[in-house]
C-alpha cells in the first residue's frame, strides 16, 4: 500500500487512491467538488491549540512533532476510523492545506498509518 502526502490545492490525480483530508479546518476559497476529498478525518489534525502554538512557533518544528504525537493518545477512535475508511484502498493520499510543503503534520500521520496499516 501506498501513502502520498500532496496539498489539497494541487489538482487531483487518478493516481491519488483514496484521498483523505487531514486538517481540522476546511481549506478556503475550494469547493468540495475540486477537492474531490473521499474522507476528511478532521479529528486527526493537530488541535486548536498546538496549530495556534506552532505558528507562533514554526522553527521548533520536532517540538511540534512532539506534542503533535502526545495528542494522538486521545485520537484511537479517530485513527480507527481512518484505518477503516482506507482499508481497500492500495492508494491513499493524505490532504492538507498548509503552504509549508516540508513541515506538515501530514506527514506525521503518514508515519502513524505505515506503522499501523496491514496489507
Amino acid at each position: 500500500m501506498q501513502i502520498n502526502v500532496k496539498r489539497v490545492y494541487d489538482p487531483p490525480s487518478p493516481t491519488d487512491g483514496c484521498r483523505v483530508l487531514v486538517d481540522r479546518l476546511w481549506p478556503r476559497g475550494l469547493a468540495t467538488e475540486v477537492a474531490a476529498v473521499d474522507h476528511w478525518a478532521k479529528d486527526l489534525a493537530p488541535s486548536t491549540d498546538l496549530r495556534k502554538w506552532y505558528h507562533s512557533h514554526a522553527d521548533r518544528h520536532d517540538e511540534f512533532v512532539r506534542r503533535y504525537q502526545a495528542e494522538f493518545v486521545d485520537a484511537a477512535q479517530p485513527f480507527q476510523a481512518l484505518l477503516e475508511a482506507t482499508a481497500r484502498c492500495s492508494v491513499v493520499t493524505l490532504l492538507y492545506a498548509s503552504r509549508d510543503t516540508e513541515h506538515t503534520h501530514a506527514y506525521v500521520v503518514r508515519r502513524w498509518l505505515e506503522n499501523h496499516r496491514q496489507g
